[in-house]
């Protein structure tokens, strides 16, 4: 069986290593092609590698690099023209942003570094419909938004918060209440959005009262489907509307 395509995360990592590299040391012994190699056995993103020995190991990472070299308007040469149509969109989206191309690649080297982070990120299950929009910064760090949001304490002290200013648990942006709809099934319930857009998200930053926005189940999907883009107040003026 065949490894996994090549995700959104492992494409940025690669192609910000390419924009770094000189057309003569794309290959399987470039230090930098080896290191990246081991990073991207350790994103917590493909559970299931059926070649294990072959997956994203130096060989690949310097064929995907060289695959770059066939997209690249800058390259004279000819390049290896076996790349995906993802590779291409990631290219065109960054080839005039290469600063915000390290940094986001520069986060999902940190967030994929600590190992225990690691093993917390793999347990987030992936979106049903996570083809149907695309976070920018890619799932590492769409998965550690996640994890942020369900840090039962700092959730706890949210909806405590809450309950006291306003004596209830309704949702900020539609205004539905699971208590006064479900009775006592749906009491306390609300879930916990954080406000703080994904190139602010780091693991060791800590999450105040403010960062959080109590949303119904359906709301925060909404909001999670244009994540960066669409705001707590934004969504609540388009039900308005």
């Amino acid at each position: 069986m065949r490894n996994p395509k090549w995700h959104r995360d492992e494409i940025i990592l690669a192609l910000d290593l390419y924009f770094r590299t000189e057309p003569g040391q794309i290959h399987a012994r470039n230090p930098e092609v080896i290191e990246l190699s081991e990073i991207l056995n350790k994103l917590p993103i493909h559970e299931e590698r059926p070649d294990q020995v072959k997956f994203r190991n130096p060989n690949g990472v310097g064929l995907k690099l060289s695959n770059f070299l066939a997209i690249d308007p800058d390259y004279n040469g000819k390049g290896m023209e076996s790349y995906s149509k993802l590779d291409k969109e990631v290219f065109e989206e960054f080839l005039n942003d290469k600063d915000e191309l390290h940094a986001i690649a520069l986060k999902i080297k940190q967030t994929s570094i600590n190992s225990k982070l690691g093993i917390k990120l793999y347990k987030i299950e992936d979106d049903e419909d996570e083809e149907s929009f695309k976070v920018k910064e890619g799932k590492v760090i769409y998965k550690l938004h996640k994890h942020i949001e369900r840090n039962p304490k700092i959730n706890k002290k949210k909806k405590e918060s809450y309950l006291k200013k306003h004596g209830k648990l309704d949702c900020e942006v539609c205004g539905f209440d699971f208590y006064e709809k479900y009775g006592e099934l749906g009491m306390g319930f609300m879930e916990c959005h954080h406000r703080r857009p994904l190139h602010e998200i780091k693991e060791e930053t800590e999450t105040s009262l403010k960062d959080l926005a109590l949303v119904c189940a359906n709301c925060h999907r909404m909001l999670h489907r244009v994540l960066d883009t669409l705001s707590v107040e934004e969504l609540k003026n388009k039900i308005k509307r």
